[in-house]
């Protein structure tokens, strides 16, 4: 079950980085931003009261609050990088550095989480997510983007990691109540030091449309989503579900937003998903033989 939230996960992203797009697009990358925390903030409050969940922490160490902050500099990175380059691509770049994020917590079992130490019989199934990922940034380059996209796919790992260590001191509404609630002043401040160029500011002008701020909603879906699924599965596989959830989805949108269809891009995510199905089997076939082991 965690393996489709996972891929669901990486769904919603892809739907969710064009809407925010949209929105930076008519307010500008630090004020949507601002407009992304308020939005998710509101509806998560909304839901949390509807199922009546208590949001209330308890002996909660300081820097578990920290995951709103650094998902801010995630909603910024995405806004920087939308319209540059496709949204294959920055997903593409994403994934590399949510991989090396991922492969580096679960070697060490940083930030409390459980240690899953790579194994050389994994590095074919590595090799082909590599490639995977390069296929699909061939063609798109743009060095602002790029950068910033990779640092996206950090913040990503780190910041959900530290979410769903703060849903184990509460459950999953609370963390990302509080991950909105840190997140929403951080963006304020950020737009305050950065955007008074934007749009919004020189011609303020806000609108009523719904669906440009469904990206909020989105958002606080995937928050909620890897606060189920982060503590059950490792880093590194989390990545890899979610993406393949993001690529194929983002392949579709390409189609529909840019009227072109990549077939180097379904070729990169073929590989990636190759890779990573290759190495959940050798994973499987590693804990079948353990138990059998303990059972001798």
């Amino acid at each position: 079950m965690y393996y489709v939230l996972a891929l669901l996960s990486g769904t919603l992203i892809s739907v969710m980085i064009v809407f925010n797009g949209a929105l930076t697009m008519r307010y500008g990358v630090y004020s949507a931003t601002v407009f992304i925390h308020i939005a998710g903030l509101v509806c998560i409050l909304a839901v949390s009261l509807l199922k009546r969940q208590k949001l209330k922490l308890e002996q909660v160490r300081w820097y578990l609050l920290t995951g709103g902050a650094i998902g801010v500099a995630t909603t910024v990175f995405n806004n920087l990088a939308f319209g540059k380059i496709s949204v294959s691509a920055i997903l593409a770049l994403g994934l590399f550095g949510q991989s090396v994020t991922g492969l580096v917590i679960d070697q060490c079992g940083w930030m409390g989480m459980p240690r899953h130490p790579f194994r050389k019989g994994k590095i074919g199934g590595l090799l082909l997510v590599c490639i995977g990922i390069l296929s699909m940034m061939r063609t798109h380059f743009d060095a602002v983007a790029a950068a910033v996209s990779f640092l996206t796919g950090i913040t990503i790992v780190v910041s959900r990691t530290i979410n769903a260590k703060l849903s184990e001191k509460s459950n999953v509404y609370a963390g990302t109540v509080y991950n909105y609630a840190v997140g929403l002043p951080v963006s304020m401040l950020v737009c305050l030091l950065f955007g008074r160029a934007e749009p919004f500011w020189t011609q303020p002008v806000f609108t009523l449309q719904p669906l440009l701020y469904a990206g909020a909603a989105l958002g606080v879906g995937v928050v909620l989503l890897s606060n189920m699924t982060v503590m059950k599965i490792s880093a590194f596989y989390m990545t890899l579900l979610s993406f393949a959830g993001q690529i194929f989805a983002s392949l579709l949108l390409d189609a529909m937003i840019e009227q072109a269809f990549s077939p180097q891009n379904l070729a990169g995510g073929l590989l990636v998903t190759a890779g990573m199905v290759l190495n959940l089997l050798l994973d499987k076939r590693q804990d079948y033989r353990s138990r059998s082991d303990c059972l001798l």
